[in-house]
C-alpha cells in the first residue's frame, strides 16, 4: 500500500517537527521552503510546559538544553537609564532560552535523511480534488499529496490560497519593531535592560556571543503595513518614534543603519474560525500566533505539531476526523496563549 504523501510549507520549527513526527508514522513527507537553505535568522526562542515533552520525543532534548543561553534577568530603567526595577530571566527567556538558529540546524538534521526539502522555492496553487490537493510551485514541477500542511509563519501563502487574504485572519496588536545586533558596548553579560513608555520600548541584551549586543526597538503602529516596505521605509519610521528619545536611542538608531541582520516584524496575531479546509491544514503561526509577546510562539509550534502528528496516526488516515480532534484539543490552550500576548505587549508600547 503506497505512503500517504504530506507537503509540508515552511521549514522553521513547526514545519520540521511535524516532519519527523510524521516520517516517524510511516507517511511520505515533502517540506518546502521560500529561503534557499535552513534559516539562519531570529535571536532567540523559549521553551515553556509541555513543549519539553515533545523536544523529547523528537529525541533532541539533551541538545537543545546544551545551546542555552543562560540569561540571568532583565534589568527596567527610565528615559534616563536609571534602574527603575528588576524581572527574572524566566519573564523573557521561560524556562530554557537557545538560539533560534540552533534549534532551527538541529530540526533540519533529524529529518534531512529522511524528508525531502526543496528550498528556494514556494506554492502558487493549491486545487482541492476528491483524492488529493493538486500544487504547483514556482520553480518546481506539479505535484499531487494526500495532504497540505501550512507551518509558513504569520503571513503564511497556504492559508492566503486556500483560506483567505491575510486581512481576514492577521490581527495587528498595535506595535511593530526592528531587531539587529551591534557590539556589545555596554558590556552586558547573559542580561537585558528593558526601557519602555506608552508607545515605545527598547530592549537590549547579551546572550552567547559576548561579543553582540542584541537590540529590540519597538514602537506603536496603527496597521502592520510597514512589514511588506522595504528597509529604507522601516528604519525612517524607526527613527522617527524614537527621534525624541535619550538614553542609548541616539547610539542604537545609527547602529541599526550599519547592521547587516536587520529585522522588522510586527506584532500580530491570526484567528481563524476553521484551521483546516479540506485535506488542507494550518499548525503553528500560519493557524494560531499568539504574538511573539507571548513567549509562547515556540512552544505552541511544538505542540501543534505533535498535537496533530498524534491526532493523524490515532484517526488511522481519516484526516477529517484527525484534523477536528486537533483543533478541538488545542483550541483552548491557543486562546490562554493568545490572551496573555494581547496582555504582554502593553508592556512593548503596543495593544489593542
Amino acid at each position: 500500500m503506497p505512503k500517504t504523501k504530506v507537503l509540508i510549507s515552511g521549514a522553521s520549527v513547526a514545519g520540521p517537527a511535524l516532519a519527523s513526527l510524521l516520517h516517524r508514522d510511516g507517511y511520505d513527507v515533502t517540506v518546502v521552503e521560500r529561503a534557499p537553505a535552513p534559516r539562519d535568522s531570529g535571536y532567540a526562542v523559549d521553551f515553556r510546559g509541555a513543549a519539553f515533552d515533545v523536544l523529547d520525543e523528537l529525541g533532541i532534548l539533551d541538545e537543545v538544553r546544551g545551546h542555552a543561553t543562560a540569561m540571568r534577568g532583565t534589568t527596567l530603567v527610565d528615559e534616563t537609564g536609571a534602574v527603575t526595577g528588576q524581572l527574572p530571566a524566566e519573564a523573557f527567556a521561560g524556562e530554557l532560552e537557545v538560539p533560534k538558529r540552533e534549534l532551527t540546524r538541529i530540526l533540519h538534521r533529524i529529518t534531512s535523511d529522511d524528508v525531502e526539502y526543496v528550498f528556494g522555492d514556494s506554492i502558487t496553487t493549491l486545487t482541492p480534488h476528491a483524492t488529493g490537493v493538486s500544487v504547483t510551485f514556482e520553480r518546481t514541477a506539479d505535484r499531487e499529496y494526500d495532504l497540505v500542511i501550512g507551518a509558513d509563519g504569520v503571513y503564511s501563502q497556504v492559508r492566503r490560497l486556500a483560506f483567505g487574504p491575510h486581512a481576514d485572519a492577521v490581527r495587528h496588536l498595535g506595535l511593530s519593531g526592528a531587531g539587529f545586533t551591534t557590539t556589545n558596548y555596554l558590556g552586558l553579560d547573559h542580561r537585558g535592560l528593558l526601557q519602555h513608555s506608552k508607545d515605545t520600548a527598547i530592549y537590549l541584551f547579551s546572550a552567547g556571543d559576548p561579543d553582540r549586543l542584541t537590540v529590540s526597538l519597538s514602537f506603536a503602529t496603527a496597521s502592520p503595513d510597514l512589514d511588506r516596505r522595504g528597509r529604507g521605509e522601516q528604519q525612517e519610521a524607526v527613527r522617527a518614534a524614537f527621534a525624541r528619545h535619550g538614553w542609548q536611542a541616539p547610539r542604537l538608531l545609527d547602529a541599526m543603519t550599519a547592521a547587516d541582520d536587520f529585522y522588522f516584524a510586527s506584532t500580530c496575531q491570526v484567528h481563524l474560525d476553521r484551521w483546516s479546509r479540506g485535506r488542507i491544514v494550518l499548525v503553528g503561526d500560519a493557524g494560531y500566533c499568539a504574538a511573539p509577546t507571548s513567549g509562547m510562539g515556540t512552544s505552541q509550534a511544538l505542540i501543534g505539531a505533535r498535537t496533530l502528528a498524534r491526532r493523524l496516526a490515532e484517526a488511522g488516515g481519516d484526516h477529517t476526523a484527525a484534523f477536528a480532534a486537533y483543533e478541538t484539543e488545542l483550541r483552548p490552550y491557543v486562546a490562554r496563549n493568545q490572551t496573555h500576548g494581547q496582555q504582554a505587549t502593553a508592556m512593548f508600547g503596543g495593544g489593542e
